[in-house]
């Protein structure tokens, strides 16, 4: 597999052996694999998730919505084990034909509102509460810019480089040098645009920040893939800055604790019901 010498058949055929740590959830076709009805809770939005990069961007959001007191952002967010195909229930892919989490179901409409993908769920979310999206068009549009440039750059920070640097069954030189190489001018180009502002689309607080703090925050703090050596993550010192400080925000440390199952057992909350969650059903105490 890392030598130079297999040439691509002329027509592909899936290998089951040939996927690595994913193995067992990789297929190159959609749709459900078995019937399951996915769980409602009592509260109008219902998350379906898991405490990934972009699963913690919807979690971050919604107790940043909290937080301000949007009462009607409250949310009941259940665990999706995605190593144990439950993206593949007919529930969740009636939810999203993607298979990919985050997914959120909007209760308070009639019928129903699905809304799929990260980035798309924080646009829906701040349209919907009138928070963390700037009404300025100039303002706006520049926060919107960088919403899509993390959902254009993420594949390559983390299909590519986090697969290639962590997950890979083998490690190929090739490609852990090509996506090294794009995750690096990634976190330049991200650290040239702090330079000029607080946060990513200037001094307000937005959805770009919390698309983009997850994955980038997370690289550069050394939480995603043990790679902030490697990278070098310390010389981007706005990236670090912005990337400490948005850190530290409450809401933020409540959010990445939702659907998280690795890590320390008190910063783990597989499924959020309501606040007191946090104080009462973490993995610490659950298993204390």
């Amino acid at each position: 597999m890392s030598d130079n010498t297999y040439q691509p058949p002329k027509v592909w055929e899936w290998n089951k052996n040939g996927g690595g740590a994913f193995a067992n959830i990789n297929r190159p076709v959609s749709g459900a694999t078995h019937e399951k009805a996915l769980p409602v809770g009592s509260h109008p939005l219902q998350l379906y998730s898991l405490g990934t990069p972009n699963g913690q961007k919807v979690t971050i959001m919604l107790e940043e919505l909290l937080a301000l007191g949007v009462t009607q952002a409250e949310y009941d967010a259940w665990l999706i084990r995605i190593g144990e195909g439950d993206q593949f229930s007919s529930g969740f892919v009636d939810l999203n034909p993607n298979s990919k989490i985050p997914a959120l179901c909007d209760r308070s409409t009639t019928p129903p509102t699905r809304v799929f993908e990260s980035g798309h769920i924080l646009l829906y979310l701040a349209e919907k509460f009138g928070h963390f999206l700037p009404k300025d068009p100039a303002a706006r549009t520049e926060t919107l810019n960088w919403l899509f440039w993390l959902q254009g750059s993420a594949p390559f920070l983390g299909g590519g480089f986090g697969h290639f640097y962590n997950y890979a069954p083998v490690k190929i030189e090739y490609a852990i040098d090509r996506f090294t190489m794009e995750a690096k001018r990634l976190l330049d180009v991200l650290d040239k645009q702090l330079a000029r502002g607080r946060y990513v689309a200037g001094e307000e607080y937005t959805i770009a920040d919390m698309a983009i703090w997850p994955w980038f925050g997370g690289v550069a703090l050394g939480s995603v893939y043990n790679a902030a050596e490697f990278l070098d993550a310390q010389s981007y010192k706005n990236v670090q800055r912005w990337a400490q400080e948005v850190g530290e925000r409450p809401a933020v440390k409540r959010g990445r604790m939702v659907n998280r199952t690795f890590g320390e057992p008190a910063e783990q909350l597989h499924e959020r019901h309501s606040a007191s969650d946090f104080d009462t059903q973490t993995e610490d105490k659950r298993q204390g």
